[in-house]
């Protein structure tokens, strides 16, 4: 029938709005790469790498001092994919569309939409900036403040693309300590929209229940546990000695190493505060409390990428307790909350290959594609259809985000 086509078009329009609406961390971050895989089809398992800054050091006096060039990158690969599989009546297809979104769409999609996002939130693990008190919410904007700093401290761009997420928990502490600070006048009209407060302290705050928590490993914060041998510029890997056989230490977890400072990223001027790491993976220490922790960011103690004020040697205290802007106590989950620029981290869906002896349907909504494809059941007089993403996320430039603890 001619106008079969004219129906599908129509609910994969509507599915698209409802998915984009209850995104909003996805539609916050950086989806210029799109494109790249916007024509003739992805497949999973497709890879989009990422060409990152080029650093270069500066030298004092007129001599010739030269130095390589070297690009960075990072790889995204485009390998999750989610679908809601629905069986309609040709009865069901008859009803206005909106009916039909209201009945069917809106609660499928729901839930495709929070699994998407929660699976992209768990960039946040990726992050390892942080500021807060382990197990206290945000009450005041000081900790706001130094999230902002930090930002400010790794050069995020001020281009009021910068957003502050939290849960609505700690949404309503701030809103009731902080009235004033959410009533922006020129938006004032419209109250409070969907998922985002205001705009105010450099940051668009916004809110959403879908922000995960870091549960730390079994290791005693307590533990005065130190790296055993000394960190090779560059290096993304760290022996660490001092704790308890067996114990653990959860990806996400951040750590400090004792009087080993941060530094500006283009002067190379020590800062005030120890530079944090995150560990990238889970580590389970052996009898003798000792092992291997992967973490990020690398260790650049010399030249155009340094990060920190000097090389980690051999006995330096590794230091997880919330005192030193760790993690927090052992085996306690603690809920994270976001600041970032929006160029930390990137999302990228892809178009799938036409699906053979189906009708199907594709459409593009401000960068979000999806795919309806649908086949009939002629026993049952019914329409068997699925609604597909095709996605993939990266955190691409972790300075440029800090995390909130509570």
């Amino acid at each position: 029938m001619p106008n079969v086509s004219l129906v599908t078009d129509k609910i994969l329009l509507k599915t698209l709005q409802v998915l984009h609406a209850k995104c909003n961390f996805i539609g916050s971050i950086n989806r210029n790469y799109d494109s790249q895989f916007a024509q003739t089809g992805a497949k999973i398992g497709e890879e989009l790498r990422i060409r990152l800054p080029e650093t270069f050091t500066v030298g004092d006096g007129p001599g010739l001092a030269l130095q390589d060039s070297t690009e960075q990158s990072t790889t995204m690969a485009i390998s999750k994919h989610k679908t809601v599989n629905m069986a309609f009546s040709l009865r069901d297809l008859a009803l206005s569309i909106d009916d039909f979104a209201e009945r069917k769409i809106i609660p499928a999609m729901s839930v495709m939409a929070s699994v998407i996002e929660a699976d992209a939130l768990s960039m946040i693990l990726d992050v390892y900036n942080m500021v807060g008190t382990p197990g206290t919410t945000p009450a005041a904007m000081l900790v706001w403040g130094q999230a902002r700093a930090k930002l400010n401290q790794y050069l995020a761009p001020t281009d009021k693309r910068r957003v502050a997420l939290m849960d609505s928990l700690t949404s309503a502490v701030m809103n009731n300590g902080l009235k004033d600070l959410f009533q922006d006048q020129s938006e004032i009209a419209m109250a409070f929209r969907e998922g985002v407060i205001s705009k105010g302290a450099g940051f668009t705050w916004a809110e959403n229940d879908l922000m995960p928590s870091l549960t730390t490993g079994t290791r005693n914060a307590a533990t005065a546990a130190t790296i055993s041998a000394n960190i090779a510029n560059g290096a993304t890997s760290l022996g660490v000695t001092g704790f308890a056989a067996g114990a653990t230490l959860k990806k996400g977890e951040i750590f400090t190493l004792a009087l080993v400072y941060g530094v500006h990223p283009e002067t190379k001027t020590a800062y005030s505060h120890e530079q944090q790491f995150v560990v990238t993976a889970d580590v389970t220490l052996n009898g003798s409390g000792a092992g291997t922790v992967n973490f990020s960011p690398a260790c650049y103690y010399t030249g155009a990428y340094q990060n920190v004020s000097t090389q980690p040697l051999s006995g330096i205290v590794f230091q997880v307790s919330a005192v030193k802007t760790g993690s927090g106590t052992a085996s306690t989950a603690y809920q994270q909350c976001l600041t970032y620029h929006k160029d930390a981290f990137a999302f990228v869906t892809a178009d799938f290959a036409e699906l053979e002896g189906c009708k199907t349907d594709r459409k593009v909504l401000d960068g979000l594609s999806m795919m309806l494809s649908r086949g009939g059941d002629i026993v049952n007089f019914r329409n068997i259809s699925r609604l597909d993403l095709l996605y993939g996320f990266k955190t691409i430039r972790p300075a440029l985000a800090g995390r909130v603890t509570k």
